[in-house]
């Protein structure tokens, strides 16, 4: 397996501008585009040795591999993004050649195009809210003077914790509603586990909002001023990106 294949990383409408000089995509290949049936796909050579199906089913498995080939992936898609609202395709959809790719275009076009017709001048922003441990006060820190005392301070810790954790969910509903009223679409993702995402403190709320671009300055706000100050809550927001949350099923077309 010595030959190239094609990865796709995103469809969209014709291009107004040329993709930016400098973007490297997965493999450190140059993204390029081809067109076919008023569409546009962003693509780049692969080696077949690395993304042929079998080779390909390994790599998936090596956490390595997948957060070195994702990070390539939306750099490229971000590269678009600057351009125009894309519909991304999943991590590691590959083609035999450009034919397949204007195949697939021409098989999902009226798919594609009427996603790409929905999300228009769209972004996605997130955003997360975390319960943090509040810091306890100096004199807990001290030691107990007798097992009354323990206990006086253990009930004080617990019910702390406790009062915090409803604030920081109480929080979380009332950003989410906000928020909501403000986005044309959302989506609400289950709360990561810290052991596995590896990021402090218990997540409340993950969730996308789907907005015009031109209203992103509002939205931002709107999480700044309602976010809070409150050392136990922490909010999280990231954005802009491709719509990748709203993007409709078919866009992930197979080979």
């Amino acid at each position: 397996m010595n030959g190239e294949l094609r990865y796709v990383y995103a469809v969209t409408e014709p291009l107004e501008e040329s993709l930016p000089d400098g973007v490297r995509g997965v493999s450190g290949s140059a993204p390029y585009t081809v067109h076919h049936a008023g569409l546009t796909a962003v693509v780049s050579r692969v080696p077949e040795a690395e993304f042929a199906e079998q080779p390909l089913r390994a790599h998936l498995e090596d956490l390595a591999w997948l957060e070195e080939t994702a990070r390539a992936h939306q750099a490229v898609v971000d590269a678009v993004t600057a351009r125009t609202c894309p519909l991304p395709l999943r991590l590691a959809t590959v083609y035999r050649d450009e034919d397949g790719v204007r195949r697939a275009l021409e098989e999902g076009r009226e798919e594609f195009s009427a996603a790409l017709g929905r999300l228009a001048g769209r972004v996605e922003w997130g955003v997360k809210v975390y319960a943090q441990r509040a810091p306890e006060p100096a004199a807990a820190a001290a030691p107990a003077t007798s097992g009354r005392e323990f206990l006086r301070r253990r009930r004080q810790q617990v019910t702390s914790r406790q009062n915090a954790l409803e604030a920081a969910e109480e929080l979380g509903r009332t950003l989410h509603a906000a928020l909501a009223g403000q986005a044309e679409d959302v989506r609400e993702y289950p709360a990561q586990n810290p052991q596995l995402s590896g990021v402090p403190g218990q997540n409340l709320l993950n969730a996308a909002y789907l907005l015009p671009r031109e209203r992103s300055e509002e939205f931002v706000e709107s999480v700044e001023r309602l976010g809070g100050h409150d050392s136990t809550v922490r909010v999280e927001l990231t954005g802009p990106w491709a719509p990748y949350s709203f993007a409709a099923p078919q866009q992930e077309a197979r080979p």
